[in-house]
């Protein structure tokens, strides 16, 4: 896969922030596996196998499973996720494919919940 766009050519003060973002979830108090899992169901639902790459190696750093990484794509037939990471993917679902209406008030309830 070549690269596209040089994100931090073209827009370098909004890549710098992005890096800051993602240093700052880093040092959060979130579990990292829980950002792991968010980030590959993120980098599936875009089909940027780059970002997979890169957040797949990261999750083994972390300790996540093979099992449970490849079943990412399938996590609601799956019986190994939490309900937190079950809300977190839901979540991360609906705001990568943004509904045109926005999210929809019993997604963020359930997800809040």
């Amino acid at each position: 896969m070549s690269q596209r766009v040089n994100f931090a050519q073209q827009s370098p003060n909004l890549f710098k922030k992005f890096l800051a973002f993602t240093h700052a979830l880093g040092e959060s108090t979130m579990d990292a596996k829980l950002i792991d899992l968010v980030s590959i169901r993120t980098s599936q639902l875009n089909g940027c196998e780059f970002c997979l790459g890169l957040h797949i190696t990261q999750a083994k750093k972390h300790g996540e499973s093979e099992l449970r990484m490849n079943q990412v794509a399938t996590w609601r037939e799956s019986a190994l996720f939490t309900p937190r990471e079950c809300a977190a993917l839901t979540w991360t679902e609906i705001l990568t494919h943004l509904p045109e209406d926005g999210v929809p008030i019993e997604v963020y309830d359930d997800v809040r919940e």
